[in-house]
Parts: structure tokens; sequence; C-alpha cells
């Protein structure tokens, strides 16, 4: 009989009885002696039987070794492969993200906002998170920037990823201008 899904049921009393005769590590004894107190001795035909079930096991060692060699092997080369694509995934992510910052770049004179990093337990919603503005007064290698305040003359030294250019008020001007007439209710 070839051991298959269907005659599982029929190996259900063998598979009984080898785990009760079976030696565990933990307990240090089979669960036979553990219930009963004497260890199991098999019958003849019992006997018979596991030897033609560890008979049709794979008992060649030197064929078993080399089918486990390249399962090893293969397992390393989809593992290989597998680092190969994460790192090109990761370099095409980088490269699609560094196209897409902006880079800022500032000189003397400009006027910036400056983050304010304070820890805030309540921020709120509409308060903006910049104070200033400040003038560049120094740039220096690296993305270290030298800002002055314009209210306290105070100068301080950030990374430039801290800033943000000012823009001066915005002037709106009119370009067209239309008069509405009122509008007339019929009764």
């Amino acid at each position: 009989m070839q051991p298959n899904r269907r005659d599982w049921s029929l190996r259900l009393g063998d598979a009984l009885w080898a785990f009760q005769t079976a030696y565990k590590s933990p307990i240090r004894m089979s669960p036979h002696r553990m219930i009963y107190g004497k260890t199991c001795h098999l019958l003849v035909e019992l006997e018979h039987k596991a030897f033609w079930a560890i008979k049709q096991c794979n008992m060649d060692y030197d064929a078993v070794r080399i089918a486990r060699k390249l399962q090893l092997q293969e397992l390393e080369e989809i593992l290989n492969d597998a680092y190969e694509n994460a790192r090109i995934y990761k370099e095409k992510t980088k490269s699609l993200h560094n196209r897409v910052i902006a880079r800022k770049e500032f000189h003397v004179g400009d006027k910036v906002l400056l983050y304010h990093s304070r820890l805030k337990l309540f921020p709120r919603k509409l308060r903006s998170r910049s104070i200033g503005p400040f003038v560049v007064s120094n740039v220096f290698p690296y993305g270290a920037v030298e800002i002055t305040s314009l209210e306290t003359n105070k100068v301080f030294k950030v990374t430039g990823h801290r800033l943000k250019p000012f823009c001066e008020g915005w002037k709106a001007e009119i370009t067209a201008f239309v008069e509405l007439a009122e509008p007339i209710y019929e009764a």
C-alpha cells in the first residue's frame, strides 16, 4: 500500500502505537512506560511491520545527502535573488524620491523662516510652525546657515533643513472691475 492522503485512517493505529512507544526526551521515558510502569516490548509481527515501514523510507544516505545539498543551494540562490531584488527596489525608490525633493539654496541677504521645533503639548491647527523672518548672513558648506533676526539682531547658526524661503507680502491687483446692478424682483 502506497502512503498517500486517502489511506491515513488505516495508519492511524500504527501512528498512535508509535507515539506511545517512542522515547520522549523531556520526560526521559516513553508514554507507555510512564502509564504502565514498564517498557513496551513489540510483538514479532509488529517488529516486522516496523522493519518494512523503515525499509520504505529512503535510507540511501549518499543520495539523501546530495539531494539535501542541492535543496540548500537552491534556497541560497533564492535568498541571494531576493536580496538583489530588494537592493534594486531600494535604489529605484531612492532615486525617485531624490528627484522629487526640492533643493533649497540660500544666499546672503535672503529672507527666511525658521521652523520652530520646541515641544508643544497642545499645538494649534492654524498656528504657523515657523518663526521669523530672518536674514541669511552667512552660508557654510554642507548645509549650515547663519541667520540674523530682524527684530533682535541675534545671530543663529542652524541647518538648512529647518529653513524655508520667506515670500514678501503679495499684492493683489485688480484686473477687472464689474459693477452689479440691484436685482429686480417681480411680484
